[in-house]
């Protein structure tokens, strides 16, 4: 991969233009926000004087159950960071000015993605944007550095949001009639909301390379240009939260979730390179087979060793498993291939261009837990000098090579008692993760669902 670097994007903001926007009345919001454990963006709109007055220097506060909440922003038990005994106290938001930028969608509006601490000081090492962090100062420990591109699909409807949760979510209509996978005319119908999203997205700063339909009715698929490892994680939580924003002007509404129906899925394939911090491609070395590196050897076998016990960080949801179906171009058996779509990790590119893909993770991912735990079982293969096995070559699905867990239950499991997550995130994030994947098993285990329903009414 090429670097991607170069002059300031448009759209990107630095204080000084922020201050002179505010004062020429052009800029009346600013919204401070970090993502959530979902990967939700999440914080305050701010009057734009009073954040170049007060908050630009001092950050904004927040309570601190916005990391202890289920996906219903109820307040559950079991988190050390945040609980009814600890008063539910404050966090404070401390802007990163590199992220600031305007919002096309929202006018008047800025935003600027924040790094978390508690009122003391101390870190909040449960933050999905601290855990990333923390592994990439591992890697910058050893004179490297991560690239990483987000490939994330969704589904478009032409119910509004509140039409489609007045319905319950049934009845929707999407907004193609058959498989549009690269299609162009059928695409096209979408294309006003799409082209907004895209264009929105380049006037925040992001560098938007196009897009395509997918195989489920309504899908597509917008891609952008790969960048470093926590710059693509923010613009990730920033274009997903303004692609929603604005489907919904447009009366429309999408959706990310992994399995929507039983056709095919929404999948965030994530491609990952490492390079010296001297720009170097360490990932490609043409003296060696396949031109690849040892190092990427080992980044890969670290992958293999660890994605059955990383898979919480890759598929987070009850949902993300219903993704996991044989012959549905998501993975199911752990496995490494040349180009080869079938395996759960794909290589492809040459150089610095050199690269793996994850296929594990779907549209719900959190991305800067996946990253993080790419990074980690990547270093976890370096460190031990693992060896990887040849390519496999044909179809993954029916290899009888290990499988990724079938549950969110067993993956958490396997979470649980994997020494590698807890010597590289710590057992204060394993806990504070295990106790999301509690939780979410709980209320879906006291859950009657419609399948129940109809199989159950009258039948049974």
């Amino acid at each position: 991969m090429t670097p991607a670097g170069g002059a300031r994007r448009s759209g990107l903001l630095t204080q000084v233009d922020l201050e002179a926007l505010v004062a020429a009345g052009e800029i009346d919001t600013v919204i401070v926000a970090f993502a959530d454990m979902q990967g939700r963006l999440t914080g305050k709109r701010v009057a734009a004087r009073l954040f170049v007055e007060e908050v630009a220097a001092h950050g904004a506060e927040c309570c601190n159950y916005l990391l202890a909440v289920d996906v219903d922003m109820n307040t559950v038990d079991g988190y050390a960071m945040s609980s009814w005994e600890s008063g539910y106290g404050d966090m404070v938001m401390t802007p990163d000015f590199s992220t600031l930028r305007l919002l096309p969608w929202l006018p008047g509006t800025a935003l600027v993605m924040a790094d978390l601490s508690f009122v003391d000081g101390g870190p909040v090492p449960a933050a999905p944007r601290s855990i990333l962090r923390a592994q990439l100062d591992r890697l910058a420990q050893r004179g490297l550095e991560a690239f990483v591109g987000t490939e994330l699909e969704f589904m478009v409807f032409d119910n509004t949001f509140r039409e489609a949760w007045a319905a319950g979510y049934r009845g929707l209509t999407k907004s193609t009639d058959y498989n549009v996978d690269y299609a162009i005319h059928a695409s096209t119908r979408m294309e006003p909301l799409l082209r907004d999203i895209r264009l929105g997205m380049d006037g925040a700063g992001m560098y938007c390379e196009g897009v395509k339909g997918e195989c489920n009715f309504g899908q597509q698929e917008i891609a952008f240009r790969y960048d470093s490892a926590l710059v693509t994680c923010d613009n990730h939580t920033i274009y997903k939260n303004g692609a929603k924003e604005i489907a919904d002007q447009h009366g429309k509404s999408l959706t990310f979730m992994a399995k929507f129906d039983e056709r095919e899925g929404n999948s965030c394939h994530i491609h990952i390179s490492l390079r010296g911090t001297d720009g170097s491609p360490v990932f490609a070395d043409a003296d060696e087979p396949l031109g690849m590196s040892p190092m990427f050897r080992s980044f890969i076998a670290g992958q293999l060793a660890t994605l059955r016990e990383l898979t919480l960080f890759y598929a987070p949801n009850i949902n993300s498993y219903k993704r996991f179906v044989e012959g549905s171009f998501a993975p199911t058996a752990i496995a490494w291939g040349l180009d080869n779509r079938t395996c759960a990790l794909r290589v492809v590119g040459h150089g610095h261009s050199m690269r793996m893909e994850c296929r594990a993770p779907g549209g719900d991912v959190n991305q800067y837990l996946a990253v993080a735990a790419l990074v980690a079982g990547g270093l976890h293969g370096i460190d031990q000098g693992l060896e990887l096995p040849d390519a496999f070559a044909g179809n993954a699905y029916t290899s009888g090579a290990e499988k990724l867990p079938t549950t969110l239950a067993e993956a958490a499991a396997l979470f649980e008692s994997s020494a590698v997550a807890r010597e590289a995130f710590g057992d204060e994030v394993v806990e504070h993760y295990l106790n999301n994947a509690r939780v979410e098993l709980a209320a879906f285990n006291s859950a009657v669902t419609d399948w129940e329903r109809v199989r159950g009414f009258e039948r049974l």
